[in-house]
């Protein structure tokens, strides 16, 4: 999963999804609102193309799921789901890409915790301050949380719903995705005094994953060759660490 950086809207899509949302609310008040008809209805408009072309677009190379970062994102995702929470259905904060099988498992669940979400929101947050990574098997985890002594609780939920630690053929795909970053930081080490630049133009080319956020400032950051990379060259470990902040 990678931190995704929300764009925004052009105001008259901005506008169009206000508009949206205020007829929602209305007909929710009124109690004959049909969420299915109303999001099925407005996702045929020019308005909803626009919001998908600029989630498409924040997606990043091959447009792929906000979720878990591996298959190809289908459609738009709600983030807190639009049937038990109508009153979010056009709001642009709340609207992700999301691949098929993301969009099965997770549904209509959604995790709270005092009335806040338990699962993380790639727009919203830094994933890899909630999950880890095991660069031996591939699989993505909760991360361990010093402050409780126990897993992160919201990452733990993530993994729980989008059953992260349980599709191996993605876990394959990033585990190939963190051999070839060992190969682009292990290439620069040989190298002697690494190019910044030439480096993270490397690792984001290698990146299929969103694992550079890990390394960078997950627990990745510990494990080897990263872990040498920060000892031994402190001033290219600090601009490749702002370059995938």
């Amino acid at each position: 999963m990678r931190r995704i950086m929300r764009t925004p809207l052009l105001p008259a899509t901005a506008k169009a999804l206000a508009k949206r949302q205020a007829d929602a609310d209305a007909k929710c008040v009124a109690g004959n609102l049909d969420v299915p008809r109303e999001w099925g209805a407005a996702r045929k408009t020019r308005p909803l193309k626009t919001v998908h072309a600029a989630l498409t677009t924040m997606a990043g190379h091959g447009a792929r799921c906000m979720y878990c970062c591996d298959s190809h994102g289908t459609d738009i995702e709600h983030f807190w789901p639009k049937t038990p929470y109508p009153d979010r259905m056009f709001q642009w904060p709340n609207l992700l890409l999301c691949c098929a099988e993301c969009g099965r498992f997770k549904g209509d669940r959604f995790p709270l915790r005092n009335g806040t979400p338990d699962l993380v929101d790639p727009t919203a947050d830094n994933p890899w301050q909630f999950l880890d990574f095991d660069p031996a098997t591939g699989v993505v985890v909760a991360r361990y949380d010093l402050a409780t002594g126990a897993e992160s609780t919201k990452g733990a939920e993530t993994v729980k719903l989008l059953q992260l630690d349980r599709r191996e053929a993605m876990n394959d795909y990033y585990l190939k995705t963190w051999r070839r970053l060992v190969a682009a930081v292990t290439a620069a080490l040989k190298q002697g005094a690494p190019d910044a630049h030439a480096l993270s133009a490397s690792l984001a080319e290698a990146d299929d994953h969103g694992l550079l956020g890990w390394c960078f400032s997950g627990t990745g950051q510990k494990v080897a060759p990263f872990s040498a990379l920060r000892a031994s060259y402190p001033d290219v470990w600090e601009a490749c660490a702002q370059a995938f902040a």
